[in-house]
């Protein structure tokens, strides 16, 4: 049996425990060593940006944390549990119902609408027909699409197509969020509209995890963690809460109030602690 999870300096144990975390691919004959020696604890509620350059190992953190894949060496621990230990019914489990998954290439089903696409993704969960209308308008018009909700992918901006796609990552109330380069395939003006709403989701408890190589979508979090070349190579916190970016009014934020909100299932925000599966395309090669 694995030693207790050490607590958080706030006096809680974390949410996410890594120690050190190897993940080694083989590239052809040669081996790829991904990320090397990583330790890492995750407070539920924190908004957190890994930064590093492409090929740091950031896409390959982000998989670990979102149960997308298993360590070679270390453990990744989610409360408690080692995911490089779970079977994949438990992994499914994980995936389906706490973590919600956001990535640069929006994954919509072109032939779908933007509430179809939001609905489809609730279909294990909420076999009534009737409650997924309900809950893709409630979730759509909370991201500010109320008025989009039959328009199809094509008919979207890319701003309007990443906000489906976080609805969409909402629809099993998770409570965490993994997002790979969020903003990768956006403007300025839509990259600060999901911003506001990935900020807007922090303060509600949520556990917001982003991979980023962009310093203006890094400034909004609460917390900085480095990645060069496998490694950890910073890692800063402070506590303030993140913040609206300066280009996007507050109007913009105040849409996430138009619906009541869903408390993260396992949310954790008191000191005393407290599928949609991702598209196939997404997985890691094993």
């Amino acid at each position: 049996m694995s030693d207790p999870t050490p607590p958080t300096a706030l006096g809680v144990p974390p949410l996410y425990h890594l120690r050190g975390v190897e993940r080694r691919y083989l590239k052809g004959e040669a081996q790829v060593t991904a990320l090397r020696g990583v330790d890492l604890d995750i407070t539920a509620g924190e908004f957190i940006c890994i930064e590093g350059p492409s090929g740091s190992g950031k896409s390959t953190l982000l998989q670990l944390l979102g149960a997308l894949d298993t360590p070679t060496a270390g453990t990744v621990e989610m409360d408690g549990q080692e995911l490089g230990k779970a079977s994949d019914d438990v992994l499914t489990g994980i995936r389906s119902k706490r973590i919600g998954f956001v990535f640069q290439q929006f994954n919509l089903i072109p032939t779908l609408s933007a509430s179809e696409n939001v609905a489809l993704a609730m279909f294990p969960h909420h076999p009534s027909k009737a409650r997924r209308e309900e809950r893709a308008k409630e979730l759509l018009t909370r991201v500010g699409l109320g008025h989009r909700l039959e328009h199809l992918p094509s008919r979207l901006s890319g701003g309007e197509q990443q906000r489906v796609a976080i609805a969409r990552a909402l629809c099993n109330e998770p409570e965490v969020i993994v997002a790979d380069e969020p903003t990768g395939n956006l403007d300025t003006e839509s990259a600060g509209e999901v911003m506001a709403i990935l900020i807007g989701l922090q303060q509600d408890g949520v556990t917001v995890i982003v991979a980023t190589h962009d310093p203006e979508v890094a400034q909004h979090a609460t917390r900085h963690v480095k990645l060069r070349d496998g490694a950890i190579t910073e890692d800063l916190s402070h506590r303030s809460a993140a913040h609206v970016p300066q280009h996007v009014s507050l109007q913009d934020v105040d849409v996430l109030e138009d619906v009541p909100h869903h408390s993260p299932k396992h949310a954790r925000n008191e000191a005393e602690g407290s599928e949609h599966n991702p598209p196939a395309d997404e997985l890691p090669a094993r």
